[in-house]
């Protein structure tokens, strides 16, 4: 069998997407075939068209990540699988007689927070793409309170308004106040990426907070996390998330879930 896929996104060289579904290609007999489509040094791109051509070229499907996950969902429409239609954002189509959006950061994200007992308010910064999927799986896990912050407020607004309660965007000058009486610190924004240098998080504003969790995870260590870690908070690290995805993503392509005894340490081998 031949799982042929691909990367679209900006920025991508170094993602482990590709190493990962090898890992588990090969635990399977699979042949991979894997193409990035980075954004970032194209001239011109047009989401739609470009899918519509994967689709003609004999493609299995194609993940999507910064800043295209609301374009993907907007291009499956219906298709998106019922699981998570509600979120507004997809993250792999599948192709195939009918197109099937999925999101495995969402389920990925739910999987990752396993570990975590601590459901007190969280602040979560960003509300792109992946802040869809994450602010929706911790209104799932069952957080008490989700204060969303974006510079963009109405973005902001928006994803509050698609969650729903206990959901809530939150004003820039009420962001440290709210940070101080939070149990969680989410950062879903671009911000520790290596072309998007920085934190979202003052690291005066973190100690006293349980945990955190940051959606970069390239570089995995990032300045957020090492804020956190310092200040004693219980870290889940991107990569923790990516593992999960890469995961649930070989599953939605071939319809094959893998023997995680098997693929998991090969996996944890690409944390960066």
């Amino acid at each position: 069998m031949r799982l042929k896929a691909g990367l679209i996104g900006a920025h991508i060289s170094r993602t482990r997407l590709p190493a990962a579904l090898q890992i588990m290609c090969d635990a399977h007999d699979m042949t991979l075939e894997f193409e990035l489509i980075d954004t970032a040094v194209l001239k011109a791109f047009d989401f739609d068209a470009t899918v519509h051509g994967l689709t003609n070229r004999g493609w299995t499907g194609v993940t999507v990540t910064h800043p295209y996950k609301t374009n993907a969902a907007r291009y499956a429409e219906d298709g998106m699988h019922p699981d998570v239609a509600h979120l507004g954002a997809c993250n792999t189509l599948v192709f195939g007689e009918y197109l099937i959006g999925y999101n495995t950061d969402f389920t990925g994200f739910l999987a990752a927070f396993e570990g975590v007992q601590d459901r007190g308010p969280v602040v979560m910064a960003g509300a792109g793409g992946v802040a869809r999927s994450i602010g929706a799986a911790l209104v799932k896990l069952g957080v008490s309170d989700l204060a969303i912050y974006d510079p963009d407020t109405l973005r902001a607004k928006d994803l509050a308004f698609s969650i729903g309660p206990p959901a809530r965007a939150i004003p820039s000058h009420a962001f440290a106040d709210t940070v101080a009486s939070a149990s969680g610190v989410v950062n879903a924004s671009p911000l520790g990426m290596a072309e998007y240098p920085g934190s979202a998080f003052d690291a005066g504003l973190l100690g006293g907070q349980v945990w955190a969790f940051d959606a970069v995870y390239t570089p995995t260590d990032t300045l957020f996390l090492q804020d956190c870690a310092r200040a004693g908070l219980h870290c889940v690290t991107g990569f923790d998330l990516f593992r999960h995805m890469a995961v649930r993503s070989f599953a939605a392509y071939t319809g094959a879930l893998p023997d995680l005894d098997v693929v998991w340490p090969r996996l944890e081998a690409l944390r960066p």
